[in-house]
């Protein structure tokens, strides 16, 4: 849902903003004398990419339209207002970022030809993008095949690994496990019904789950499973199911604009979430601002990153982009993962001290982000970052409260044993 349209379609203006804004407000503000001693471009740039003695261009491929754009918005915003703060300290290399940015759709086919658009005709020297994993398989090949980096926000499945990719959500042990294990010990949960969106992250995700509670947790079992289109709006079925098995916990990775619906109806059937545990995987503030407070205060959500975190970190990224982005806009998980994107491509071409890709790659790991929103962060060897895993339980205001925080940065690991 926009979050300046009740009706659920982002308004003209708000699409013509996000999609031609210049990439950086401050542009401008550093002198030119700035440049003056930045390494020599053919020194920083042997494959030929989209890299001047003063500008190095990224690309930024969301999807601005469509039932997924309730969900990127808040990423697009994100990575300019990094592009943007970037750019204001002197940029990358002594070149300030200019972006292309491209327009997914919410459609994997587009994502993929809009990838080899800015790979191969714009020479991008990296790409901050995707959220789905659909999106992000139908681009993983292009990327691969020409050697382009990939920073993508978005929780998910894990169960893959690239050279030419960096995960900056977090991956299934950090997210499903955690959150299972939590509900489990705080709740006394021993059944779950599943409900997802129809598409490979749900039903890797649950698939996952099922395994962790059916053979790792003792007495717990999964009584229901049901997967929904993207771009769902009738639940009306399996909320009756629902209101018949009364399980012990919902389990939800409904994502996109059907959430909307979803909670609505969860509402409207009398099904109340102070009383009903829900724990989703997919639900941010961003969701929420369509979704409406009143429908999900109650519900419990798993996730790296809130809003309403409080630390000095957090407190001027939420000050930076309600400058930047109005004061009404609300910050989500993926939306500050998606912040991380630029900011560790920056500090990673820094320390490879050029903008090729496969050196990149090797520099990529141990880089250290001190300054995230999130708190500190850093990446891992397999390209995943160590973070801390929260559980939010959502209020009638749109935002979180935080019930916990796992004590120590949970390591990356996508490939767990037992649950392939």
């Amino acid at each position: 849902m926009s979050r300046d349209d009740k009706t659920g379609f982002h308004s003209p203006l708000r699409r013509k903003l996000l999609m031609g804004m210049a990439a950086a407000p401050f542009a401008g503000m550093m002198p030119k004398t700035a440049f003056a001693q930045t390494p020599a471009t053919a020194a920083v740039n042997t494959t030929g990419l989209a890299v001047t003695d003063t500008e190095v261009t990224v690309g930024i491929l969301h999807s601005a339209t469509g039932t997924m754009a309730i969900s990127e918005t808040g990423s697009i915003q994100a990575e300019k207002l990094a592009i943007a703060q970037i750019n204001e300290m002197g940029g990358v290399l002594g070149r300030k970022i200019k972006f292309i940015q491209e327009d997914g759709a919410s459609d994997w086919p587009t994502f993929a030809e809009k990838a080899k658009k800015l790979l191969v005709q714009d020479k991008v020297a990296a790409i901050m993008g995707c959220w789905t994993s659909a999106s992000r398989k139908a681009v993983l090949p292009v990327i691969e095949q020409y050697n382009g980096m990939l920073y993508y926000p978005t929780f998910y499945e894990g169960l893959e690994q690239s050279k030419n990719v960096i995960y900056t959500g977090q991956e299934a042990t950090q997210q499903i496990l955690e959150s299972i294990n939590w509900v489990v010990k705080e709740k006394g949960a021993k059944t779950f019904y599943f409900i997802g969106s129809d598409y490979i992250w749900p039903r890797t995700s649950n698939k996952i789950a099922r395994k962790h509670i059916e053979n790792h947790l003792t007495g717990t079992k999964v009584v229901g499973e049901e997967y929904f289109p993207l771009g769902h709006t009738q639940f009306n079925s399996v909320i009756n199911k629902l209101k018949l098995t009364k399980p012990d916990v919902i389990f939800t990775d409904v994502v996109g604009g059907s959430n909307v619906a979803f909670y609505k109806q969860l509402k409207a059937a009398g099904i109340n979430l102070e009383k009903q545990t829900l724990i989703t995987i997919s639900v941010t503030e961003d969701e929420i601002d369509g979704i409406g407070g009143d429908n999900i205060a109650g519900a419990y959500s798993c996730m790296k990153y809130f809003q309403s975190l409080d630390n000095p970190n957090n407190k001027e990224f939420v000050a930076a982009f309600k400058k930047m982005w109005g004061e009404k806009t609300v910050i989500g998980d993926v939306t500050q993962a998606a912040y991380l994107g630029p900011w560790i491509w920056k500090m990673t071409v820094e320390k490879a001290g050029s903008f090729d890709v496969d050196k990149i790659a090797v520099a990529s790991e141990g880089i250290e982000f001190t300054k995230a929103p999130e708190g500190y962060v850093k990446v891992h060897a397999n390209h995943h970052l160590w973070s801390k895993t929260r559980i939010g339980l959502a209020q009638k205001d749109g935002q979180f409260k935080v019930v916990y925080e796992s004590p120590e940065l949970i390591e990356p690991n996508p490939f767990p044993k037992g649950y392939q």
